[in-house]
């Protein structure tokens, strides 16, 4: 039989678990009155004012209840969730753009689908908030669900075309191939460890590290596994074959989610699989020991490359958007392969690049969405002749999102990269693997010269060419608030960016101390 003094730790975790997760319990219950709302009486801007008011509710309590470490520190092996480290600035980077989303998918909502795109959009933000204090391999696996089946419904609800079909199908089947390889990695680690808790993982995981003196050729695995997994829903090379044609045929407000949430959450959810983010110890996936960092670091290379280049060739923005995407991605995985290797900032890096990511690409996803009509649709770069001439504001907005992405001084793309770059440099130099991610460093600075051809081409045709057809008046619309809060916060933490800065060294400085 069963000690009954063993289970009891296991109760009063499970019984107490919720604390730590009533914002995000609070976001599902509103969830759930929009979906029952729109069952009885669907009203779009009423389905808005309480998507808003969800966020807003999550908010304030997230400000107004403590995390619960210390209740975490006595319950470690056992609670599903861990709120140290950098838990609340990714609930925080999740409910800021939850509140953003709202706005720009306002005009291409419809009455009749208002209340479940709202409740899903609600979903999937308590979904990304959970990844980053998920303490379980089943808590993360669920978590990164919540992500994925409510982006399923958001890509069908306004299917009206073939391609918004197609974008569906493709999205929603590679999605769950991606899945189950993460979960046969998950079940990898259980069976290694015979603990599904991330600090137990790591504790056994590292005993047998220390009494074999190797690293268990099946962990290898699970993490190869892992990493394919995760690496389809950040749209890394060569998992991203999906992404441009999903762009392409999404809606606009759609695709911002797609193109930011599911790479914040991804990311967060590989460093904490990889421990570097579980409090008290890291997993042996380093340099000295696997070749997972030189994994991560031929990813990143590839990613970057083939994402800039292939940017380059295309005409249609979003696909075009796509392939950035892709390189971005390679950025974010030179950050995590490098804190691998041993740099001390490369996971502070690559959380600041997140949330500089989020705001200068749904900035532009949000200028695309406000000047876009049924009679002049903007899809291509030709689209955007002219647009400084007939909407300035719009054409302002966009262009210092792209700038952001180019990485140029006074936005928080420069800052971003900055980081990045600097982490890679900081590899343990005099090593092979310290040489490797200098030579990685200098490869990303030089696509990110790349990357500024496609980038200004798009500036430039907004500001040097005339339109080719009239946009027409310019009018005030929830999506060009939304592109106005982007800008904002791109410009913010490219001028002062010390306060997010230093929120992420305090909350990883935290997680090691735990």
């Amino acid at each position: 039989m069963t000690n009954p003094q063993l289970l009891e730790p296991v109760r009063t975790a499970a019984a107490e678990a919720y604390k730590l997760v009533i914002p995000e319990i609070a976001l599902v219950g509103v969830a759930c009155v929009l979906f029952v709302w729109a069952a009885v009486s669907p009203r779009k801007l009423l389905s808005l004012v309480l998507a808003i008011i969800g966020v807003g509710l999550a908010a304030a309590l997230t400000l107004w209840y403590a995390d619960g470490s210390t209740y975490v520190d006595g319950h470690r092996y056992y609670s599903p969730f861990d709120p140290t480290g950098v838990a609340a600035v990714v609930r925080w980077i999740a409910l800021i753009g939850a509140g953003i989303f709202c706005l720009v998918a306002y005009g291409e909502v419809t009455r009749e689908t208002a209340g479940e795109y709202y409740g899903c959009l609600l979903v999937l933000t308590a979904g990304a908030s959970l990844v980053g204090r998920a303490n379980d391999l089943v808590t993360l696996y669920l978590s990164l669900e919540m992500i994925s089946i409510p982006t399923y419904v958001l890509l069908y609800l306004p299917v009206k075309t073939r391609a918004g079909q197609e974008a569906a199908m493709k999205y929603f089947l590679l999605s769950v191939l991606s899945s189950a390889v993460l979960l046969f990695g998950f079940s990898y680690l259980y069976g290694l460890t015979g603990s599904t808790n991330l600090r137990a993982v790591v504790d056994v995981l590292a005993d047998a590290h220390l009494s074999a003196g190797t690293v268990s050729p099946l962990a290898l695995v699970a993490v190869v596994c892992v990493v394919v997994g995760i690496g389809f829903k950040v749209t890394a090379f060569p998992f991203h074959f999906y992404a441009p044609d999903v762009y392409q045929g999404g809606p606009t407000g759609v695709v911002a989610v797609l193109a930011t949430v599911p790479k914040v959450a991804g990311f967060v959810a590989l460093a904490r699989v990889l421990g570097l983010l579980v409090p008290g110890g890291g997993l042996p996936f380093d340099a000295v020991n696997t070749t997972v960092p030189l994994m991560l670091w031929l990813l990143a290379a590839a990613s970057m490359i083939f994402g800039n280049v292939l940017a380059i060739l295309q005409a249609d923005l979003k696909r075009m958007l796509a392939y950035s995407g892709v390189a971005h991605s390679g950025y974010i995985l030179m950050g995590l392969a490098a804190a691998g290797a041993g740099s001390p900032g490369g996971v502070a890096a690559v959380i600041f690049y997140l949330a500089a990511y989020g705001f200068m690409t749904v900035g532009a996803f949000a200028v695309l969405a406000a000047t876009s009509t049924a009679s002049r649709p903007v899809e291509t770069v030709d689209d955007l002749a002219g647009l400084a001439q007939d909407r300035p504001w719009a054409a302002g907005m966009l262009a210092a999102c792209l700038v952001s992405m180019i990485g140029l001084p006074l936005t928080a793309g420069f800052v971003g990269k900055f980081q990045l770059f600097f982490a890679a440099w900081d590899a343990p130099i005099g090593t092979p693997m310290g040489n490797l991610f200098r030579a990685l460093a200098v490869i990303a600075a030089v696509n990110a010269a790349v990357g500024a051809v496609y980038y200004l081409r798009a500036a430039g045709a907004m500001y040097l060419r005339s339109p080719l057809t009239p946009f027409g008046a310019g009018r005030s619309s929830p999506a060009l608030w939304a592109a106005g809060i982007c800008v904002a916060g791109t410009v913010a933490l490219g001028v002062y960016p010390k306060p997010l800065v230093d929120a992420i060294h305090a909350a990883m400085t935290t997680a090691v101390a735990k």
